[in-house]
């Protein structure tokens, strides 16, 4: 699910940076950007999925709370640190153009470290897997519930926008934009990945994998129904609605959508091509965030491939073609790398000892 993330994040990104104004206004590029809704829900609910299995095993193990607790919301932290290096690596990168407020910009990597450390504090105040599961739930359907307000009339404007921002992602300009990553309402992904994790880890599915992920697929579906009613109800339930943006509406049939993925990638890798060999999307998905880091200095960086806004759909697909293969061979080497590295630095070692001695 990783690897497709990336491939949908690929395109996105590339036909945005690339494409000129004709192309903008074509079926084409709206429904590439429809796909582009995809690709950080994704992240996020497997992150939520991953801390369902690592805090599963922990407690298997024994651990205790405080130490589960201590180990998720540490971990959480680094990748909130990462966020915070890569947004000091675009600035310098694009020093001279790029003002200083893009160093406190919420990008997704700043949300999904903040979301583990939130299910750090659920999990140790839960304790149980079963509370667990509901508290992710319940955090979902709150923050789906809460964000239109969050975003509008509820807006803290008494916090510094570089708090606020996490918040709802308003930034510096005044009102949340879109194309940011807030905790309202990106982090109910990762709660939902955190249920849905607690769910297909247990004892039960374990025993039933088929049954189970049926099962999710099936209230996958449901939350998309229950999406549909909720946006064709007569009754308006906030003062400014935004269906694309904010709505519980939209956030649940991204929910749904992510939850039928799931059953899709399940067959994909037990009866369909991810059994026939080398698969470049598992390939991408064990180097995700590599691939995410790399790519975005070569699609809207000064290093870009191509010149930006100036691409028909064709030229625009070749780059993305190029920036696919790119990605894949960096993410072999990086895989091969931490294979084969260990073996490297021994035989090199030997070679300088044996270079000393004479």
């Amino acid at each position: 699910m990783r690897g497709l993330a990336c491939v949908l994040m690929f395109q996105t990104h590339c036909y945005d940076s690339w494409l000129n104004e004709p192309a903008r206004k074509t079926a084409f590029y709206r429904w590439s950007q429809l796909g582009g809704t995809l690709p950080a829900p994704l992240f996020l609910f497997l992150a939520g999925v991953s801390f369902a299995l690592v805090t599963g095993k922990m407690r298997k193990k024994g651990e205790a709370d405080n130490k589960i607790a201590a180990t998720t919301i540490r971990r959480g932290a680094e990748i909130f640190g990462l966020g915070l290096v890569f947004r000091a690596q675009e600035f310098l990168l694009g020093w001279g153009w790029v003002p200083w407020t893009d160093l406190l910009r919420v990008d997704i990597l700043n949300t999904i470290g903040a979301s583990m450390m939130l299910m750090g504090v659920a999990c140790r105040l839960a304790r149980t897997r079963a509370r667990t599961m509901w508290t992710a739930a319940g955090a979902t359907a709150g923050i789906a519930l809460v964000t239109p307000m969050v975003w509008t009339t509820w807006a803290p404007k008494w916090m510094p926008w570089w708090i606020e921002s996490y918040v709802n992602g308003v930034h510096n300009l005044g009102e949340p934009q879109h194309w940011l990553f807030p905790i309202f309402p990106w982090a109910a992904f990762a709660f939902a990945g955190l249920g849905v994790g607690i769910f297909i880890f247990g004892d039960w599915a374990a025993k039933n994998e088929l049954k189970a992920l049926l099962g999710v697929a099936g209230a996958g579906g449901a939350l998309i129904f229950i999406s549909w009613v909720m946006d064709r109800s007569p009754v308006q339930w906030y003062a400014v609605y935004d269906y694309w943006h904010s709505s519980p509406e939209f956030l649940l049939l991204r929910v749904g959508v992510l939850m039928l993925i799931m059953l899709g990638a399940y067959a994909w890798c037990r009866w369909g091509a991810g059994e026939w060999g080398f698969s470049p999307l598992v390939q991408l998905g064990q180097t995700s965030l590599l691939v995410y880091w790399v790519h975005i200095e070569f699609v809207y960086g000064r290093l870009s491939i191509l010149a930006k806004r100036q691409q028909t759909i064709l030229g625009a697909t070749a780059g993305l073609i190029a920036i696919f293969l790119a990605m894949l061979a960096l993410s072999i080497a990086r895989t091969d790398w931490k294979k084969r590295g260990p073996e490297w630095k021994a035989r090199l070692r030997g070679r300088w000892q044996t270079a000393a001695q004479n």
